[in-house]
């Protein structure tokens, strides 16, 4: 495709930007616009997707059809088929009349499904069918139905690992993905961040009627340097908040850098996830962060735990259990101690030693029972100011056992939920885009876990 159609279809969109990825993209999706092949588009999240279904409708014998874009993600799982499929009246409580659904809608036009990945199982075989032969039955009919719809999907997910865990039909990939489209993200697009953010700095000066805001040239370095999890909505974002709040319109490195967080997989994860940097998209994503979560959980335990020993007054005048003990004042007795069964050193009941504490003789073989180091028990002694004397077995004290408890991976994604859902007031939408997680499949963990 030449250069000068390219630049056409870019104004015509309102595309912004010269870098070969995002050229490519747009050379594809002008070249397969006049077929009738369906185009799987992918991309993070926030790259710009839905510009390329219009191109490819536009400039498709189509375009005088109808075009409808729907956001599966948005659609929850009870209704989606009656809203892609339509349903008949009585179909379900609530369908008081009949209802075409968006494929018969579409017929002779386009139909683009966004985050097509979000799709449930069976909505998938429906639209399997719909691919193959151009048939579906509407909800509660037994009638098939025909449509001449040319289907264009887009979706964030890496659908290879979404096959791999069985949340996506492996038929249904091949049959979207006639035609791949890549979207680059912006940190791949060099250039095209300091263009995109001069075209936005332009559009909220018209719009909030104030000069537009300038970068230096060390602040333009930075803003090429950052990574853009959001991509281009992120950019536009911060253009906006900039222009709205600084009173300067010359920006600098330190104005900027106020407004460029770091990413949340560059401050929550250990490593990065090579091309799974969607923001936590899948489940998997999630489970990763919710792990890594309870382990600073536990290192903070373990330090207040430490903290709390260092700290207690049994750290001073105690030795260890491998000193000599003289047996000539701690009588042996013989006791069923649940951990140290047998003949040992009885136990004393002087008011500078701590109740329970064991004293035992330096020579090992006094005892008729395993040692402190092969039944994982630490004795520490403390040496009397006065004569000891013994006591009945039934005044000593069991130790107190410890055992730690085990969370499931389930439970400690419910937890996650739980406080997403509390520190946004149950706002699921907020919460969706905390954990950063689609609100469908927010609303699914929610119904799972009864958080409802």
């Amino acid at each position: 495709m030449v250069k000068a159609e390219l630049q056409q279809v870019k104004l015509r969109f309102g595309i912004v930007g010269n870098s070969e990825g995002l050229l490519r993209a747009i050379d594809v999706a002008m070249q397969v616009a006049p077929t009738d092949m369906s185009v799987l588009i992918t991309g993070e999240s926030g790259v710009g997707k839905e510009s390329f279904p219009q191109i490819i409708h536009q400039n498709s014998r189509r375009k005088h059809g109808q075009y409808i874009a729907v956001n599966c993600g948005a659609i929850p799982e009870g209704t989606i088929d009656s809203e892609l499929f339509g349903h008949e009246k009585g179909a379900f409580t609530g369908a008081i009349s009949e209802r075409k659904g968006y494929f018969g809608e579409a017929d002779g036009g386009t139909i683009f499904l966004d985050e097509v990945g979000e799709l449930p199982m069976p909505t998938q075989a429906r639209l399997l069918r719909v691919l193959e032969n151009g048939e579906f039955i509407k909800v509660g009919s037994s009638k098939v139905e025909k449509t001449n719809v040319r289907i264009v999907a887009a979706t964030n997910v890496n659908l290879e690992r979404a096959i791999a865990n069985g949340r996506f039909r492996e038929d249904l990939f091949y049959r979207l993905s006639t035609v791949p489209i890549q979207v680059p993200p912006l940190r791949e697009r060099g250039e095209d961040v300091a263009l995109l953010f001069r075209k936005f700095a332009t559009d909220f000066a018209e719009k909030y009627h104030m000069p537009p805001i300038q970068l230096n040239e060390a602040a333009k370095k930075l803003l090429l340097s950052y990574a853009w999890p959001g991509n281009v909505r992120q950019l536009k974002n911060v253009t906006e908040r900039i222009s709205i709040i600084e009173t300067s319109r010359d920006i600098t490195p330190e104005i900027l850098q106020v407004y460029l967080p770091k990413s949340r997989v560059e401050q929550q994860l250990p490593m990065r996830f090579g091309d799974a940097q969607q923001g936590f998209e899948g489940e998997r994503e999630l489970l990763y962060k919710v792990i890594f979560d309870l382990k600073q959980e536990l290192n903070e335990l373990r330090q207040k735990v430490d903290h709390l020993s260092a700290s207690s007054p049994i750290g001073s005048g105690y030795y260890p259990t491998h000193q000599p003990v003289d047996t000539t004042t701690h009588p042996v007795v013989t006791t069923t101690h649940p951990m140290v069964q047998g003949t040992h050193p009885a136990v004393a009941t002087h008011p500078n030693m701590m109740p329970g504490t064991t004293v035992l003789p330096s020579n090992p073989q006094v005892l008729n029972t395993p040692s402190a180091e092969e039944v994982g028990v630490t004795t520490i002694i403390r040496t009397p100011k006065h004569p000891v004397s013994s006591i009945k077995d039934d005044e000593i004290q069991d130790a107190t056992e410890f055992e730690e408890t085990a969370i499931s991976i389930d439970e400690a994604e419910r937890e996650l939920i739980q406080r997403a859902l509390a520190r946004n007031r149950g706002r699921r939408r907020l919460a969706a885009q905390e954990l950063n997680i689609s609100e469908r499949t927010l609303y699914r963990k929610i119904k799972e876990y009864g958080l409802e």
